[in-house]
């Protein structure tokens, strides 16, 4: 287990190249489920662990690794299911999702595939709202299943969604401002939309990046000026079939909507994301989720971009 992770700093080349690679693990019985490496920081033997008083059922104790303190979440049980293996010999995934860095208690952990994001497929329909599945692929023709991670932090921890003292806009035609909202994640396209519905905006969602494409290149063919329907994009980055670095490269090679504004708003961390930003041609990068920062960055955007006024 020591060398599953091995090079993964040279794994995030594969990111903005509409790739990605998924660290496969278990749950207990024959289901895999996949993780972005990208989101991960390193895989242990489940340590020592100290139970809380008074904590969520899901969360089977802290930790402490490296000079910090971190919450170890038991991830079958925040999906619905039950443990297999005892404590002592399961596995903690340890990530960062959202800013913050927690640990995921599984039986298993199997591998590392080098997937396309176009081979990464949004869940069948009609799941309803109290699955966790983000997206599914399939690996040697067997099903694995992405987790909504922020699903499960949401209801862990809630969300706060109060934009402070950031009065409605007023943009600068007829219509209320107009955004596409792209993300994989409902919960995480329903935080948008409520935290921009604040500031009197509509939001138009989409459920990837080729979905959002699609929404989008529909509107180029019905319309002379795209921005007469739409006044700017906020997507996230991993999403199934394209990635939000690949939206955004496809938006700027568009004569049409090369002019969009366009926010990157993802749970991925670090100053690589600065650089992909450059790299595609977005125009603003804002970690999730923090509904006052998100408000104010979509403000300043539309602002220099002329859209609204101060």
């Amino acid at each position: 287990m020591a060398g599953v992770l091995e090079g993964v700093d040279q794994r995030t080349k594969l990111v903005g190249e509409n790739r990605l690679e998924l660290l496969l693990f278990s749950l207990g019985g024959n289901q895999r489920f996949g993780i972005n490496v990208f989101k991960v920081q390193e895989v242990i033997q489940c340590p020592p662990l100290t139970r809380m008083a008074n904590a969520s059922p899901m969360v089977v104790g802290i930790s402490h690794m490296r000079g910090k303190t971190i919450s170890i979440l038991d991830l079958a049980q925040a999906i619905g299911k039950t443990r297999q293996k005892d404590i002592n010999e399961a596995f903690v995934i340890v990530t960062e999702y959202n800013r913050s860095i927690q640990g995921f208690l599984v039986d298993s952990v199997d591998r590392i595939v080098n997937m396309k994001w176009e081979d990464i497929k949004t869940p069948p329909k009609g799941l309803g709202k109290n699955n966790y599945m983000t997206a599914v692929t399939e690996v040697e023709n067997e099903l694995v299943e992405i987790i909504d991670v922020e699903k499960i932090l949401a209801e862990l921890v809630g969300v706060h969604y109060d934009v402070g003292d950031n009065a409605a806009v007023e943009g600068q035609q007829e219509r209320p401002v107009r955004l596409l909202v792209v993300d994989d994640s409902s919960v995480a396209r329903n935080q948008i939309k409520r935290t921009l519905e604040q500031l009197g905006m509509e939001c138009v969602l989409a459920v990837n990046g080729r979905d959002g494409l699609d929404k989008l290149e529909q509107l180029a063919a019905d319309n002379e000026d795209v921005k007469t329907e739409i006044d700017a994009v906020i997507s996230d980055v991993e999403m199934p079939e394209m990635d939000g670095y690949t939206l955004t490269t496809e938006v700027r090679k568009n004569e049409k909507l090369k002019a969009l504004p366009v926010l990157l708003h993802t749970s991925l961390s670090g100053s690589f994301n600065e650089t992909m930003v450059n790299k595609v041609g977005a125009d603003k990068f804002v970690p999730k989720f923090h509904a006052e920062e998100l408000a104010s960055s979509v403000r300043n955007l539309l602002i220099d971009k002329g859209v609204i006024s101060e």
